[in-house]
């Protein structure tokens, strides 16, 4: 059974009893069961999970040390024959010193026990009165002789370990173990271990733990739990790991705080999955985290694992750090669930709508503020745009019109040229026409359809044959018109291809593969869309095309009079809509018999979704098109069949090696997301690059 390079992790939050360490346990078995069916690897469990947190003094009594203690012994006898590991809380007593451990248990076996490091001793936390801090292991006094128990054998080795009887078994103690399960491996810190201004965590994964597990009693104030979010969500993000956090809840006394049991599992500051708080029932939360993307993303940071903050090279921590072996997990099938939403639009923005217009008006500040910096850097006196009435042009457009406004410069400087050619249609021409006249720009129409037929005649081509010479003279026309319009009025042309089109090499070769500044090259088409949705919505006010602040434009009056205004059957929004709604095609075909457009381009390579959902993954993940045929299986239900998605990948696999050649020489343009295809960039790939390893793994 395949695991995709996902581990499945379980946040359990039982309902506890205070000093009652007999119940304790027996939620702790129950829940570990149901874990167990869940098909978690590891589950884990609150701080002090077997006693409660708390108990107070009553920690300095030997009756409840023992208790706990045999309380362990029988978790650990029902973990046997379970392929889950269980970690639970409880008070561990060693060497005349007490301390707050987490116990890492595994089929009958006690596999180590990590003590926490920072106890709190303000406010109403007084631990330091009941336990003795994990740094008493961070000596190397405490093995001398680098001598310590690895999977139950006695080894010699650098580290700072100690070996400790408890519950019938000898294993280590110390807050440097790493346990290793499967193809991962995790690490423990104990609540407010991970608040301290380097929490053990950090060094923790760069000894190589993908996981970290955070067993805690945090109690809840009013906005609290918005900073443990934000504590969590920082600490995956910076140690490029997964997080699993678990906080005792509805059973701790209330004597002076309240407990909500919070359950947060992120993955490289991504929220996985959260439980409901205040519950007085037990919670248990399931989340798949992908190790096999920490890794590759790991491996892309040359900051990660480099040189510690007192100069050391991380690997030399490496050998401080015991680690243990867990053995595999369950056989989970992630094909039947898996416990991870996928988004099957990831380049384009998700929240609530403030959150989503904030990211609109940022990518498109981006794009704004670079178009301006280069106009301004070049003293262009205009900037040249070739307008279709498709989605490309009109956002190139767009961002032309509000650098020129950024820049206070007069909109009719903006050159805007329609050029239509033997597949234009009525509404593709139309839609551009009344686009260009509301927002106020210069704009003249050029056919091309007798420069091309004179072409055509020179160099000995049937135009009846719609043959890529056909398609692609149509475009090179085009370009070699705004190039030279833009020497004659010494400006640049604005280039309108987007990131997808790119990825797939669906552009001609200096044709409207060329320009002179790029805005859409880091915009895949996906966005594209939303973007001009988002600014036709939200942004363009009556028939004269002025635009609300974006990015914080300063808006100037958009030149045209009363009568072009009167002129105008409709606002600018509306023919945006219209525009969105136009099927995607380059035009270079007659159209039908009714004037509609024939050459759909998704029909040709498939739809634009599913190839910016391969990119996002294939480029930001570095899977293989097996996992992310998986992925799109799950993120497309119900849309595509299986079939549908292998055979687009298939084409985009096809078509992102044998079109790299275009990507080799691109034109300048703003990266905007994560994923960026420029040679000089992100992305640098040789042009004869073989595509049959990736195709095979999708064969077999």
């Amino acid at each position: 059974m395949k695991d995709y390079g996902f581990i499945r992790v379980a946040a359990a939050v039982p309902a506890v009893r205070v000093a009652d360490v007999k119940a304790n346990t027996e939620d702790i078995c129950r829940m570990t069961e149901e874990a167990e069916n869940g098909g978690a690897s590891v589950v884990l469990f609150p701080e002090l999970s077997v006693t409660g947190y708390t108990c107070g003094d009553l920690f300095g009594q030997q009756l409840l040390i023992d208790e706990a203690e045999a309380g362990v012994r029988k978790i650990l006898e029902y973990t046997r024959g379970k392929a889950v590991t269980v970690v639970v809380g409880a008070p561990v007593r060693f060497r005349g010193r007490l301390y707050n451990c987490a116990i890492v248990l595994r089929n009958g076996n006690i596999k180590g026990i990590v003590p926490k490091i920072w106890l709190p001793n303000y406010n109403e936390f007084y631990e330091a009165r009941w336990f003795s801090s994990g740094r008493d292991f961070l000596s190397p006094y405490v093995q001398p002789t680098g001598r310590y128990l690895v999977n139950g054998k006695d080894t010699v080795r650098e580290g700072w370990c100690a070996e400790i009887g408890y519950a019938g078994f000898r294993c280590n103690i110390s807050p440097n173990l790493i346990f290793e399960i499967g193809k991962t491996s995790f690490g423990i810190e104990i609540c407010e271990d991970m608040w301290a201004p380097v929490p053990p965590s950090s060094y923790l994964a760069l000894a190589g733990a993908r996981i970290i597990l955070n067993p805690s009693a945090s109690n809840d104030l009013l906005s609290k739990h918005e900073y443990r979010r934000t504590l969590v969500s920082q600490q995956s993000a910076r140690n490029v790991c997964g997080y699993v956090y678990c906080s005792s809840g509805f059973g701790e006394s209330t004597q002076d705080l309240v407990f909500g049991g919070a359950a947060l599992i992120y993955e490289n500051g991504t929220r996985l999955a959260e439980n409901e708080r205040f519950r007085i029932e037990p919670s248990l939360t399931f989340a798949d985290i992908d190790t096999e993307r920490l890794d590759t993303s790991r491996q892309k940071m040359s900051s990660f694992a480099a040189i510690t903050p007192d100069g050391t090279p991380a690997t030399a921590y490496d050998r401080l750090y015991s680690r243990v072996s867990l053995g595999r997990g369950p056989d989970t099938d992630f094909r039947e669930k898996l416990f991870r939403s996928v988004d099957p639009q990831p380049f384009v923005p998700a929240g609530n709508p403030a959150e989503t217009d904030a990211r609109c008006r940022e990518i498109m500040s981006i794009q704004v503020t670079g178009l301006a910096s280069r106009l301004r850097h070049i003293g262009c006196k205009t900037a040249v745009l070739g307008i279709s009435g498709g989605l490309d042009s009109t956002l190139a457009l767009i961002v032309t019109v509000l650098a020129f406004d950024r820049l206070g410069w007069d909109r009719k400087r903006i050159v805007a040229i329609t050029m239509p050619g033997y597949g234009t249609t009525d509404r593709t021409y139309g839609n551009a026409v009344e686009l260009m006249e509301s927002l106020g720009v210069a704009s003249c129409e050029i056919p091309i359809a007798g420069a091309c037929d004179r072409h055509f005649a020179d160099i000995g081509h049937d135009k009846d044959i719609h043959d890529t010479t056909y398609e692609n003279s149509q475009a090179r026309e085009r370009t070699q018109i705004l190039m030279d319009v833009a020497n004659q009025t010494g400006g640049i042309v604005v280039g309108t291809g987007d990131l997808s089109e790119l990825a797939l090499g669906w552009a001609t070769y200096n044709g409207d593969h060329m320009s002179m500044y790029g805005v859409n090259a880091g915009i895949p088409k996906t966005l594209v869309k939303y973007i001009v949705k988002w600014a036709a919505e939200n942004h363009f006010d009556g028939t004269d095309g002025s635009v609300a602040d974006v990015g914080n434009t300063e808006v100037s009056p958009s030149g045209t009079g009363s009568a072009d205004i009167a002129a105008a059957p409709r606002s600018t929004g509306e023919i945006l809509a219209d525009i969105i709604d136009t099927p995607i095609s380059p035009e270079l075909l007659p159209a039908d018999g009714q004037g509609r457009i024939s050459q759909k381009t998704e029909d040709l390579v498939g739809p634009y979704e599913l190839h910016d959902f391969f990119l996002y993954h294939f480029f930001r993940s570095g899977y293989a098109p097996e996992k992310i045929l998986f992925l799109a299986e799950k993120a497309f239900a119900g849309k595509y069949d299986s079939g549908t998605i292998r055979k687009w990948l298939k084409t985009f696999v096809r078509r992102f090696f044998s079109q790299q050649f275009k990507r080799s020489c691109l034109p300048d343009g703003p990266k905007v997301g994560s994923v960026s295809l420029s040679p000089r960039g992100d992305w640098r790939m040789p042009s004869d690059a073989r595509p049959d390893l990736f195709l095979s793994c999708l064969e077999s």
